[in-house]
């Protein structure tokens, strides 16, 4: 399983990323954060309501989300600030947590998932190459 970050979303629906194999597809898991972004941002129509669908089916983790998690979360952002290093979205934060406590890797193209790997145990690809590839 991968975590797949709404910068990711962004780029596969841009047209920047080619688009995932039913292999990749099957490794694919959200949670609610990456959720409401994706969503927030789709435009209306049928293609948006095919996506929507297609992307609603994704396991979900996290669901519904424990206040732990978001303490977690509260963790990381100060624990960066204390390190010198400040995580722009509180969001990210929210999702490292989320990935780091179901111990799945989040693939981003931002650049706050590297920085909160550089003091947590969040694994991390920009690039991704489904299992035995």
């Amino acid at each position: 399983m991968i975590l797949v970050d709404t910068s990711v979303w962004i780029e596969l629906l841009g047209g920047r990323i080619q688009p995932p194999t039913p292999d990749q597809l099957s490794q694919f898991v959200t949670c609610g954060p990456i959720v409401q972004e994706v969503l927030q941002g789709l435009r209306s129509g049928n293609a948006s309501d095919a996506f929507q669908e297609g992307f609603l089916a994704l396991p979900c983790l996290g669901d519904p989300l424990p206040r732990g998690l978001f303490l977690e979360a509260a963790g990381i952002y100060r624990e960066g600030r204390r390190r010198g290093c400040t995580i722009r979205s509180a969001t990210d934060c929210l999702i490292a947590a989320i990935a780091l406590d179901n111990g799945v890797p989040v693939w981003h193209r931002g650049r706050d998932f590297a920085a909160i790997a550089q003091y947590t145990p969040l694994k991390i690809t920009r690039d991704f190459a489904p299992r035995g590839h």
